[in-house]
């Protein structure tokens, strides 16, 4: 795709004054040969946001420049890529901001074109385990399969600046607006993109988290978007059982980049459970506190199999008995409170899975379900969570064709829910190869 000098004056009468020269400076850079290089975000100016951000509407495109570095060859399809800073809502429904990156397939499909809203699961406190960045370190085959069928993939920075892992309603504002983002970009001639592609969402565990959040969100936060639909593989509706289920556990670190990446969004929350940590000994504050800065695999071997209660002066009462942190886990932490899906679903869940009960999405589907939505829903007998992530891929990707080919109200049925039991095992190390939680370690 090329950048013209129309689409860049039309940017320009939009944007202030500096935004339009930073976009000037972006167009005059090849997205596919870019002279910079990669920062993590907390080093690279670019991830400041302009003085007005607060003035504007959600979704509106604050930032945008040609992805640093070698971003587009590392993405296979690509012709190019694309950061976009764009302003968003976060939990406590003040105005803030995020990024998403935006890769063009080198051969867009025909007729109305595809996006899909792919939510990466990176599981980190940490904002240089944001995917703008983190996918320097590569690109997996759901991205690049997904540009070789000639969709445009966007992969937001859902968490938002400060990286609020499990945050829902921050995750779930932030996918929205990177959608409306690129639907201004679209509009302006920047992407092109047609008025009235198709657009889904995917995303698997922390990343069907970002996508759940936006789907129930969408009524009443973005009306005006209608998607295609929405599949989630590994769901975890509530964060609370998640905590109880991984402690002692091959995923116990993920527990301390939740609590801490939530109660991000609520400072005084966090102040209260770091004043909870006790000060020394083998479970102490500086080591939980590690969680802030560091990635998915770093906080998985840092927690292995910990018993996390142990950090905490009164054990885990000290917080869960916590009425200020109840509330906040209630409308922040629990799916299935702020609005039932407009938009097909297709969820797809290990009755094995160890790190977020079944029971927990058996709950939500049938809530959902009882509520009018449009659901197809496969509990796989076999695996847990690691293992469904590619047991599940198959099916999520047929039903993805058949949503963004426009073929669905043939292909599945337009109404009512539909629950089965599958027998899917195609490998028990799967994700390793997929390159999306290569950090986790198989299960047991």
């Amino acid at each position: 795709m090329a950048w013209n000098i129309r689409s860049v004056l039309a940017v320009a009468g939009l944007f202030a004054s500096a935004n339009a020269a930073a976009i000037a400076t972006a167009s005059s850079t090849s997205a596919t040969a870019p002279t910079s290089t990669p920062v993590p975000p907390h080093s690279d100016p670019w991830y400041t946001a302009t003085n007005d951000y607060a003035d504007k509407q959600p979704g509106a495109v604050l930032k945008i420049r040609p992805a640093p570095g070698n971003l587009t060859q590392i993405a296979a399809n690509a012709s190019a890529s694309y950061n976009v800073m764009y302003r968003t809502t976060d939990s406590r429904y003040n105005a803030t901001w995020a990024v998403t990156t935006i890769f063009v397939p080198k051969t867009p499909v025909n007729g109305t074109s595809a996006l899909l809203s792919y939510q990466i699961p990176y599981d980190s406190a940490f904002i240089a385990a944001s995917p703008s960045y983190a996918l320097y370190s590569g690109v997996n085959s759901d991205i690049s399969g997904s540009l070789g069928k000639g969709w445009f993939v966007n992969v937001p920075d859902y968490e938002g600046p400060l990286a609020s892992f499990t945050a829902g309603v921050m995750s779930g504002h932030a996918t929205l607006d990177s959608i409306r983002a690129i639907h201004e970009l679209a509009g302006l001639g920047i992407i092109d993109l047609s008025q009235d592609v198709r657009y889904a969402l995917w995303g698997y565990s922390g990343g069907a988290l970002a996508s759940e959040w936006a789907a129930e969100l969408q009524v009443q936060y973005a009306p005006e978007l209608n998607f295609a639909g929405v599949a989630l593989g590994g769901l975890t509706p509530n964060v609370t059982s998640v905590l109880l289920s991984i402690n002692k556990s091959y995923s116990a670190g993920l527990a301390p980049a939740a609590m801490l990446g939530l109660t991000s969004q609520y400072p005084e929350v966090q102040e209260y459970i770091i004043s909870q940590l006790n000060e020394d000994g083998q479970y102490n504050k500086t080591t939980f506190l590690g969680a802030l800065n560091s990635t998915l695999s770093q906080t998985t071997n840092t927690f292995f199999s910990q018993d996390l209660s142990k950090y905490f002066k009164g054990g885990f009462a000290t917080i869960l008995e916590n009425l200020t942190i109840q509330k906040v886990i209630n409308s922040d932490g629990i799916m299935g409170y702020h609005g039932v899906p407009q938009m097909p679903i297709f969820a797809y869940k290990a009755i094995g899975d160890k790190i977020s009960p079944v029971a927990d999405t058996d709950k939500l589907i049938n809530e959902y379900c009882s509520l009018g939505a449009n659901i197809l829903y496969q509990r796989n007998t076999i695996g847990g969570h690691v293992a469904e992530s590619t047991n599940g891929n198959q099916a999520a990707q047929t039903w993805l064709n058949s949503v963004l080919g426009g073929t669905y109200a043939k292909d599945f049925p337009t109404e009512g829910c539909s629950i089965s039991n599958t027998n899917v095992n195609i490998t028990n190390t799967p994700l390793r190869k997929r390159n999306v939680f290569s950090a986790w370690p198989s299960e047991s």
